[in-house]
């Protein structure tokens, strides 16, 4: 029982299995969401405290060097030298300032980076931008140098010497054109990664949007599907508390609703049977009731009748009329058969509860078929008894049960008018029961009769009362047993009687 249970699925949990899919599906959408956005901050985070800074730097350098560039280039043409000389001597000066400030920029805005190749790239670009620092602040004595020429007004001079100082500026300018070329190269790169992870996660939430829809609403069908059997079951009750006892197939789920189903089918099922018992009952005290009355009435005139008959019988006796003396005798028989149909109805009528004692089954059946031998041996019937050597004492009213095992041993022998062979066994069939069966090898009852052999007033023979064997199924339910009717092949009956070894009430 509790592995059953353990193997049962629970209606909560599978509710709870599609809810937790259905936060799975939303999770992983919520989840890919986030994850994007934190590419984009860190996307936007680089630009903003790394390559967009750098890039400022690298143009303020880049426009500073320029203007150098230019004062060179026309400083031996100038009509006041000494102006342009403060110039260059002021930038020079301020230059290291502005490269510090780039090399910084440089060294800090990519530190915090998780890509390990943005973080390269912040130490390479450092690294070129000290090294143009050392390029363009080599050789100071140079500007000296010019200056000098120019003082002297050696033109030629200061021309050679301008040309040198050109080359070495412009080589830096170049530098820093090829790294903010290389800032412009990793900006348009990330934007264009940005651009396509962006497109790429309005698809895949597109696509987990539209996930979670269908997770959902397969959830939402499956729930429903688990949930359609309770419907089913509420429609069921309903229909039940209208009157409708038919059965109906048991709602085949492993959960609660299907124990439920199973449990409420199995509730009509025994309210049918208590409700069939019940007409039954009522049918059978109806029967008692007006038997005994007309019983009642007809015993005492019988009574009258038989002795005037037995009286008429003597007078004719002594006359010697042979053909009324027949007369007679047939009428005696009638008398007896209505005298034995009354006793019928008075069993019906007056049946005292069972006086369960321990006893044999085997010895009774034995004793039985001893009382009847006689009978069965002017209809040509054999008898056979099979019983199992280890048949257990079983608790029982003989004087019922005897009544209940002759009247199928006459129905036996009834269907077979010709002879034939009656066989009685008794089964040991499980520890707390055995079975008796009764089979003939007569003509058999037809399969649209069975259903019907033991019902009051029901028999297909032309003078029975059909009280026989309703008597016996009351008897035997009363033993707390059942029992049935089947053909048995190739021809004949089988009547099979279940009965509890012990009663409910006795004691262990």
């Amino acid at each position: 029982m509790a592995a059953a249970t353990a193997r049962r699925r629970t209606v909560a949990a599978r509710l709870l299995a599609t809810y937790v899919v259905l936060v799975a599906a939303f999770a992983i959408t919520v989840g890919w969401s986030v994850l994007a956005l934190r590419a984009a901050a860190r996307d936007a985070e680089i630009l903003r405290a790394g390559y967009v800074p750098l890039l400022v730097r690298i143009g303020e350098a880049l426009a500073e060097q320029n203007v150098v560039s230019a004062q060179l280039n026309h400083i031996t043409s100038a009509k006041n030298p000494s102006d342009v000389k403060e110039w260059l001597s002021a930038s020079r000066r301020a230059r290291p300032l502005t490269f510090a400030a780039l090399r910084e920029t440089a060294e800090h805005g990519f530190a915090g980076a998780s890509d390990r190749q943005v973080i390269q790239f912040g130490e390479e670009a450092a690294q070129e931008i000290a090294a143009i620092d050392r390029l363009l602040s080599a050789e100071p004595e140079r500007f000296q140098r010019l200056f000098s020429a120019l003082s002297a007004g050696e033109i030629e001079q200061a021309e050679r010497t301008r040309s040198e100082i050109v080359k070495r500026e412009a080589e830096g300018a170049q530098r820093l054109r090829a790294l903010k070329a290389r800032v412009d190269e990793r900006m348009a790169h990330l934007t264009a990664a940005a651009k396509a992870r962006e497109l790429a996660s309005m698809r895949y939430l597109v696509l987990l949007g539209a996930l979670t829809l269908i997770v959902g609403l397969t959830m939402f069908l499956y729930a429903r599907r688990v949930l359609a059997p309770l419907t089913k079951v509420t429609e069921r009750v309903r229909a039940v508390g209208e009157g409708d006892l038919t059965p109906r197939e048991v709602v085949a789920t492993n959960d609660e609703i299907g124990e439920l189903a199973s449990s409420f089918e199995g509730m009509v099922l025994a309210i049918q049977r208590a409700r069939a018992d019940l007409v039954q009952a009522e049918r059978l005290a109806t029967i008692g009731k007006m038997a005994a009355h007309i019983t009642h009435e007809i015993r005492n005139p019988l009574s009258s009748i038989g002795l005037n008959v037995e009286l008429l019988e003597e007078e004719i006796a002594g006359r010697g009329d042979v053909e009324s003396a027949a007369l007679v005798t047939a009428i005696k028989a009638e008398i007896d058969r209505l005298s034995r149909i009354a006793e019928q109805y008075l069993s019906v009528a007056r049946r005292p509860r069972p006086r369960f004692a321990k006893d044999h089954l085997d010895d009774l059946v034995r004793e039985l078929i001893a009382f009847v031998g006689p009978e069965l041996s002017r209809a040509n019937v054999t008898p056979r008894i099979e019983s199992d050597a280890d048949i257990p004492e079983v608790e029982f009213d003989e004087s019922q049960l005897r009544q209940a095992l002759l009247n199928l041993v006459r129905n036996a022998r009834e269907a077979m008018p010709g002879g034939g062979e009656l066989v009685v066994c008794v089964h040991n069939i499980e520890p707390q029961a055995v079975e008796i069966v009764i089979e003939d090898s007569g003509v058999g009852i037809p399969e649209d009769v069975i259903a019907n052999v033991f019902d009051p007033f029901f028999t297909t023979k032309a003078r029975g009362t059909g009280l026989g064997l309703a008597v016996t199924r009351e008897i035997i339910e009363a033993h707390g047993g059942h029992i049935s009717c089947e053909r048995r092949e190739p021809r004949g009956t089988r009547f099979r009687i279940w009965l509890p070894r012990r009663q409910p009430d006795s004691p262990a």
